[in-house]
C-alpha cells in the first residue's frame, strides 16, 4: 500500500489492514492513557482512530473520490471538526475554592485523541509509514515525557 491506491476501490484485504491497523495504533496510543489511568483510554483511541479510517474509506469505496477531487479534504475537514468538539469535551477546568485557582485539565487527552484521530485518517488514505510512526512517536511523547517531568518534579 502506497497511498496511490486511494483512488481506486480497496481490496477486501485492504480494507482489513487498514482498519486492523488503525485500531492498533490507536489501541497504542490509548493503552498509554489507560494505564495513566485517563477517562480516554484504550477504548476511546481505538474508535476514534478506527472511526477516521472508516470515513476516509469509505469515501474511496463508494467511489466519490472520482466523482470529486476534493472529496477527501471535505471528509477529512468534518472528521477535524467533530473530533475537536470530542476533545473539548475532554478538558475541564478545576477550581480550588481555598485557593481560588484555577487548574485545566485533560489537554493532554484530548491532543492524544487529536492525534488518534490524525493516525487513522493517515492509514485510511493507506499512508501506513505516517501513521505509525505518529503513533510511535505520540507514545514516546506520552510515556517517555512524562518520566522526564516526573524526574524534574513537574509532576
Amino acid at each position: 500500500m502506497t497511498g496511490i491506491e486511494l483512488l481506486y476501490p480497496l481490496s477486501w484485504e485492504d480494507v482489513v489492514i487498514r482498519l486492523s491497523l488503525a485500531v492498533i495504533l490507536g489501541g497504542l496510543i490509548g493503552w498509554e492513557r489507560e494505564v495513566d489511568s485517563k477517562p480516554a483510554g484504550l477504548r476511546t483511541h481505538m474508535l476514534v482512530s478506527l472511526g477516521s479510517a472508516m470515513l476516509v474509506m469509505t469515501a474511496v469505496q463508494s467511489g466519490m473520490v472520482r466523482e470529486t477531487a476534493d472529496t477527501i479534504s471535505r471528509i477529512i475537514q468534518g472528521i477535524v471538526t467533530g473530533i475537536g468538539f470530542l476533545g473539548a469535551g475532554e478538558i475541564v477546568s478545576v477550581s480550588n475554592s481555598e485557593s481560588g485557582q484555577v487548574r485545566v485539565r485533560g489537554l493532554t487527552s484530548a491532543a492524544a485523541i487529536w492525534v488518534a484521530m490524525a493516525i487513522g485518517i493517515a492509514v485510511g488514505c493507506g499512508l501506513w509509514q505516517i501513521g505509525t510512526f505518529g503513533a510511535i512517536a505520540t507514545f514516546v511523547i506520552l510515556w517517555g515525557v512524562k518520566k522526564i517531568e516526573t524526574r524534574l518534579g513537574r509532576r
